[in-house]
């Protein structure tokens, strides 16, 4: 296993759960109809950025699993008690979206970091198929950090001070 399938693996989970954990944090924001539906498209990005990854990789000979059409209603829900076991119960809304917020900016930033290094790896082996994934992925991913980071920045300041 070379470097580039440790990283392919690597990101394919990743992206795989940064959709599920937006849709779960979709569900659980429901009534904030904004951050709802902006997570749920996102998470589109995510979805369809797996598939590729594990197009790509079947053409190494690496098999990596497609992601399911849909995330189900039963890991959504697992999903959000662990955000909020996390926070000690049953937290504040507010506080929770900061939670979910903190938690999915960090995983977008993760995954940028590999998708930077496999844009790099692709360039340094002439990787056209490679790099032209990285190139077109990346962006997406770079604007999910993007928003998380706005939204952090717009909610924080009246969620945090009136705790």
């Amino acid at each position: 296993m070379t470097g580039i399938t440790v990283t392919l693996r690597a990101l394919h989970h990743g992206e795989r759960d940064l959709e599920r954990e937006l849709m779960a944090a979709a569900d659980r924001h429901r009534t904030d109809h904004e951050f709802h539906h902006v997570a749920t498209d996102v998470a589109r990005w995510s979805h369809e950025h797996a598939a590729r990854l594990a197009d790509v990789a079947r053409h190494r000979g690496l098999e990596l699993s497609a992601p399911p059409d849909d995330p189900s209603p039963a890991a959504l829900g697992a999903l959000g008690e662990k955000g909020a076991e996390a926070l000690g119960g049953r937290p504040e809304p507010g506080l929770l979206l900061l939670h979910d917020l903190r938690h999915l900016h960090l995983a977008a930033v993760s995954n940028s970091l590999y998708w930077e290094m496999l844009a790099q790896a692709a360039q340094a082996t002439r990787d056209e198929r490679l790099l032209g994934l990285a190139t077109s992925c990346h962006p997406r991913t770079l604007r999910q950090m993007r928003w998380t980071n706005t939204m952090l920045k717009e909610v924080s300041p009246q969620l945090l001070t009136s705790t």
